[in-house]
């Protein structure tokens, strides 16, 4: 766990717009990703791709996770997104709709052939119907795949759902989702939240991912980042639970039964314990480095 990455807020900027992905450079999210989808018009995309692969490329961004989100399979520009995003050697490489371990092979060997290097893991965003239904072999489909990317609301619309409070209609496929990428020990970050003036609704939504067993959430404005970081780290009092539980297994080796505070003690709550310690070191890493 020492070399754990925190997601716990996730930021869309359009890489289409250069003061954003300056500014990029001073918000205290854990990661990026520099968009060429959804926030950049058609017209735009070309120059658009040019200024996402020099920015990841460019080592300004610190310690944040950096990633380029692409067009998906099928688009006229995802071909040439593809090839300019691996070479770049972000992160990560986000692609949309991915719906089967079919596209992620594909996606997995187009960026191996356009030169990705071996730290540039491929997110997948999970936002169809088919995707949750598949996702187990899409989490277990290469090894180059790093991430789950909840598109909510995609999934939403494919589903003729509505947009609720608490999520009822699209609990089932966040729960598989989060199975899936588990399984496969991948990350799982959850969806957007709509609404940014809604502060109390989406701090009650971060609550709930956190609950539930994301690493983090996508966010689709900077004044989202601090409610992330906050609701998806851990708090003072789980660290020092974390702390005292680890030195009592350590201290209770070969003892026969360990407890804490009137609990016994099992390994798998080590565990939890030493990932709880982990996360809270990398955010204090990546705050320290500013």
């Amino acid at each position: 766990m020492s070399d754990f990455t925190p997601l716990r807020s996730v930021l869309y900027m359009p890489s289409s717009n250069e003061r954003a992905l300056e500014k990029a450079k001073t918000i205290a999210c854990d990661g990026l990703i520099l968009d060429l989808e959804d926030a950049v018009a058609p017209d735009a995309k070309v120059a658009a791709r040019e200024s996402a692969a020099a920015a990841a490329a460019s080592g300004d961004y610190g310690r944040r996770t950096v990633a380029i989100r692409v067009n998906g399979l099928g688009t006229e520009w995802h071909d040439d997104d593809i090839v300019a995003a691996s070479q770049a050697g972000p992160d990560a490489v986000v692609v949309p709709k991915v719906g089967s371990a079919d596209d992620v092979a594909r996606l997995v060997e187009a960026m191996e052939r356009a030169g990705a290097p071996d730290h540039t893991t491929l997110w997948a965003m999970i936002e169809t119907p088919v995707a949750v239904l598949d996702a187990l072999a899409i989490a277990r489909a290469s090894q180059r795949l790093g991430a789950f990317v909840l598109g909510t609301n995609d999934l939403v619309k494919e589903l003729y759902a509505e947009h609720v409070p608490g999520r009822a209609p699209i609990l089932p496929s966040l729960h598989t989702a989060l199975l899936a990428g588990r399984a496969a020990g991948i990350a799982v970050i959850d969806g957007v939240y709509n609404d940014v003036k809604d502060t109390a609704g989406f701090l009650a939504e971060c609550e709930q991912g956190r609950q539930m067993g994301f690493d983090g959430k996508t966010l689709i404005h900077p004044g989202q980042v601090d409610g992330a970081n906050a609701a998806f780290a851990p708090s003072e009092q789980a660290v020092a639970d974390a702390e005292g539980l680890v030195a009592a297994w350590e201290e209770g080796a070969g003892a026969g039964v360990v407890t804490y505070n009137g609990r016994m003690v099992e390994s798998l709550h080590v565990e939890l314990a030493r990932r709880t310690l982990a996360i809270s070191a990398a955010v204090r890493a990546l705050a320290a480095d500013g």
